[in-house]
């Protein structure tokens, strides 16, 4: 079920099934009892809204051994996580604003999105996968330069707008088997398949809860394949991920 956040008419953020180009409304909680009414709009007559309202991004780092490769770093022994704060959450078909007052290189990102479904702490990876609510697409926007100057990531991934997410919350899929790909302008620049994450969901959800509890709507940005490469103004990148859909966003 590919669950969608929107608003209508400058009208309150509310949430909907989206099932073709109609959603449905849904009343109640998504992440509790809610029901799915018979009160629909269009898809494109909406706004849509960043499909959750995070506490936090839990980023990943160095998880496709092809993209440490091209990092010139050696492959993690255990998850390297990082956060990136929810300010920097914009939805699919948002800008993301380029600070060149203090970044030449900005690069993108193509992720999977964990959403997290209910209050996670000190949990096995056997039970990981009871406390996901659903999946999602990620851009992990990210100022190389800044990246590499300092000891950590904070800068680099915390800039407003740095965390384009949605365009849905897809509840039915199995994340271990899911191609993913980003495009530059149209032009394919990163292809892979989450099988391929050398820790996968599980894992992850299961390794964060030891650190932090994660909270409904929490998302993980699960680590990006080879083939990130910098945007510029006026540039639009997509994030495509097999049974989700694609995230669309333009650079200004």
């Amino acid at each position: 079920m590919k669950y969608v956040r929107f608003s209508n008419n400058s009208s309150n953020a509310r949430y909907g099934v989206l099932k073709g180009d109609t959603i449905k409304e849904i009343e109640g909680d998504i992440f509790g009892k809610h029901a799915v009414t018979d009160k629909t709009y269009i898809r494109n007559e909406v706004k849509i809204l960043p499909p959750c309202e995070p506490t936090k991004i839990v980023g990943v780092g160095l998880n496709y051994s092809e993209h440490a490769e091209e990092m010139g770093s050696e492959l993690p022994e255990e998850p390297r996580i990082f956060l990136k704060p929810h300010t920097a959450v914009i939805a699919d078909g948002e800008n993301i604003k380029y600070p060149d007052y203090m970044s030449r290189r900005v690069d993108f990102e193509g992720e999977l999105g964990v959403v997290i479904g209910k209050r996670t702490s000190h949990v096995s990876m056997e039970e990981a996968l009871e406390y996901v609510f659903g999946y999602t697409c990620v851009n992990d926007v990210t100022a190389r330069e800044l990246q590499k100057k300092d000891i950590q990531f904070t800068r680099a991934k915390g800039f407003d707008t740095f965390a384009p997410v949605g365009p849905v919350i897809e509840t039915e899929l199995d994340p271990d088997k899911l191609e993913i790909s980003t495009y530059l302008n149209g032009e394919l620049k990163q292809h892979s398949n989450t099988s391929h994450l050398i820790f996968g969901v599980p894992h992850l959800v299961s390794f964060i809860s030891q650190v932090m509890t994660l909270l409904p709507g929490d998302v993980i940005s699960t680590g990006t394949p080879k083939g990130v490469a910098p945007m510029k103004k006026g540039d639009r990148v997509q994030v495509k991920l097999e049974g989700i859909g694609t995230l669309t966003n333009y650079v200004e």
